[in-house]
This record gives C-alpha cells, structure tokens and sequence, in this order.
C-alpha cells in the first residue's frame, strides 16, 4: 500500500484497497491459526465487509508496520479484536513521545509525532498492559524494541508513561518521563470489529 501521511488520508479506501487488505489479512489469519484458535475467518470477512471505517483503521495498521491480526473475539459484544502482531513494534510508529502534553513540553527535539494522539487518528486504542502481557502469551514480540501501552492517569499525572517488551524469555513492564523518544520506542494498537 502507498505511505502517504495519516492526516492527508480520507478515510476510506477504494474498492482496489479493501480487495488487497483483506487478502493480506487472510493469508496473515491462514499462516498464524495459533492466533485466533476456534475463530473461522468466513465469520471476520463477514464482519469487515460491513465494517468500512474499521477497514480504513486496519489499513493504517497495516501501512505503518503492525501486521494486524485477530487475537480474539469478545461475545459480551461480538467483535473480534485485532492487535498488532508485527515481531517489533512497528516501525513507522517509533520514536514517539507517549502523548500531545509530553510533546508539547519538550523544548528542543521535539519527535515527529506521539503515540497516543497518533493511535486516535488511526481510528485504534493503544494496547493496555494487560492486553500486552496477553499478545506475549500467543508469541514471542519486541525481543528488540519496546512498546508505549496505556499509561493510568495516575502515573500519566505525576509526569510517567509506561512501556513493556520481552527480554530474556520475561516480559518487563517500566517506566519513563512521558516526553522520551527512543528509535527502538513505538506503540502496537488495538481494534474491535
């Protein structure tokens, strides 16, 4: 897919688009079933096709590195929930501060972007904690970066953000002044569909 910048994108895709999208993402659903165990892809097509904004949020993932796919499917709601399965975090969405305020508090260097204002405008929530250390225990991920999650406002107040990644068969989860920026520091997003 051609990188343009998110906020010159329209949101939506041609019908070209969608047709190349959802075949990256079925051969992506096929080759990674340990993923999705006892979801049937006839039944996530079904919910894509009718699901326009969400195609264009999966093609965001998708252009900027995260390798969306479905890792799970909640019948509360019925939506099947995709996270980035990317084996690093993805690259075109590293070297980020964690949110606007953090970048707006930097003096000099400021990075091109922040996670959490970039994650908005790609229609995707980034991943908790919880949901992080859950993404771990389907796969092996960030064994060379590291990813922003949500940060509780408790910790956001005080001047934190939180970030995790897997280092020595452990996942770790620690702390950082919300205005850093590292090359190997981006996010993996969540989507419900």
């Amino acid at each position: 897919m051609a990188k343009k910048s998110i906020t010159a994108a329209k949101k939506s895709l041609t019908k070209e688009q969608i047709e190349t999208l959802l075949k990256i993402l079925e051969e992506r659903f096929e080759k990674n079933l340990n993923l999705h165990k006892g979801i049937k892809w006839v039944k996530v097509i079904s919910k894509l096709k009718s699901s326009p904004k969400k195609l264009w949020s999966l093609s965001e993932m998708e252009r900027t590195g995260g390798e969306p796919d479905v890792v799970g499917y909640d019948k509360k709601t019925n939506e099947f929930i995709f996270h980035d399965c990317s084996a690093e975090s993805p690259v075109e969405r590293r070297s980020l501060c964690y949110d606007r305020a953090a970048w707006e508090s930097r003096k000099a260097h400021k990075p091109k972007n922040n996670a959490v204002d970039m994650a908005t405008a790609m229609g995707i929530e980034l991943l908790t904690e919880t949901e992080y250390r859950a993404l771990q225990k389907l796969g092996e991920f960030d064994l060379k970066t590291s990813s922003w999650v949500l940060t509780p406002a408790s910790v956001r107040e005080l001047g934190g953000s939180l970030f995790c990644d897997r280092r020595f068969n452990t996942v770790f989860t620690y702390h950082n002044g919300a205005e850093s920026y590292y090359a190997g520091r981006g996010f993996r997003g969540s989507l419900r569909v």
